[in-house]
């Protein structure tokens, strides 16, 4: 498992250092694609979204001004620095990742922002640095299916979870039985789908940690669109493919227009390896037979 941990913490943390950013694209095709709008990630700072959520677990968390609410596996801080307005001052927005580059890239989004109501820990999130009955709302963005051992991690946040606290949780769960050479995929379990469980199993793991109330609802969200991020060739294509009748009685050149293409939105992305992973799984299987992107809910019984 080790191996595995060491694997996923390798392949995030050069996405983390990559350019993937909202100013691509294909980046932030994905996020609309699995529930944001375009007004919520522009009010963020653009590296924030490196186009890996499965679902927009802030939407339907209900969070409410002076709560507690822990974002596991935070990432650049996406649903962290969402869920910070939220809560308000009197609130607090908590993102723990296990990869370093993440947290250094989440706090420097934070700092944009000037947010005093966020923090973020470096660590795994079958073992949260915070005390138990601590927290309202527990959130998370396609990350619990990339943890060997589910169960440790829903043991997790029941402990934090004040009595009444609740789970809004997007993942992704298994639909019917992985062919095996997907199954026994390192990169499809780092594309976050070998690691994924059925989704009977999602909430009987849930049952079992405490949870009642408990859902897990498929969204019948396309998970295809992760290869927006792999296919696209430049920020601006196809859109400023060749010069346009109207540009070109302007008097501008085909030089001109190349170099004002190229740098419309900034550098091109880079080729992110989970993405490249994810694209050829996509290529080679039709993932949405197998998998699901899904929402999760739960609540912490009062007694």
């Amino acid at each position: 498992m080790s191996t595995i941990v060491d694997r996923v913490r390798e392949k995030y943390g050069a996405v983390a250092e990559s350019s993937l950013s909202n100013d691509h694209a294909g980046v932030q095709a994905v996020a609309e694609a699995f529930g944001y709008s375009p007004e919520e990630l522009a009010s963020i700072p653009a590296e924030a979204n490196m186009g890996l959520s499965c679902g927009n677990p802030t939407a339907y968390a209900n969070l409410k001004a002076g709560e507690v609410v822990v974002d596991l596996g935070c990432g650049g801080g996406l649903d962290v620095l969402l869920a910070s307005p939220r809560v308000g001052p009197k609130g607090k927005a908590i993102g723990i990742d296990m990869t370093p580059a993440m947290i250094e890239r989440a706090q420097a989004n934070a700092a944009k922002l000037n947010l005093r109501n966020v923090e973020f820990h470096l660590a795994h999130i079958d073992k949260l640095p915070l005390a138990n009955s601590s927290v309202d709302c527990v959130v998370s963005n396609c990350v619990i299916n990339l943890a060997p051992d589910k169960g440790a991690v829903l043991g997790e946040v029941f402990r934090v979870l004040k009595p009444g606290g609740r789970v809004a949780v997007s993942d992704i769960a298994l639909k019917r039985e992985l062919p095996k050479e997907l199954a026994e995929s390192v990169a499809a379990y780092v594309g976050c789908v070998a690691g994924a469980i059925r989704i009977a199993e999602y909430e009987r793991l849930l049952r079992e940690a405490g949870f009642a109330s408990v859902q897990v609802v498929d969204t019948k969200k396309d998970l295809n669109a992760y290869a927006k991020v792999e296919n696209q060739a430049g920020c601006c294509s196809p859109a400023m493919e060749a010069p346009t009748s109207s540009v070109l009685s302007l008097g501008v050149t085909d030089e001109e227009w190349i170099a004002s293409a190229q740098g419309c939105c900034g550098i091109e992305p880079e080729r992110s390896s989970v993405h490249t992973d994810l694209a050829d799984l996509i290529a080679k299987y039709n993932v949405n037979e197998y998998a699901a992107s899904v929402q999760v809910y739960a609540i912490k019984p009062l007694a």
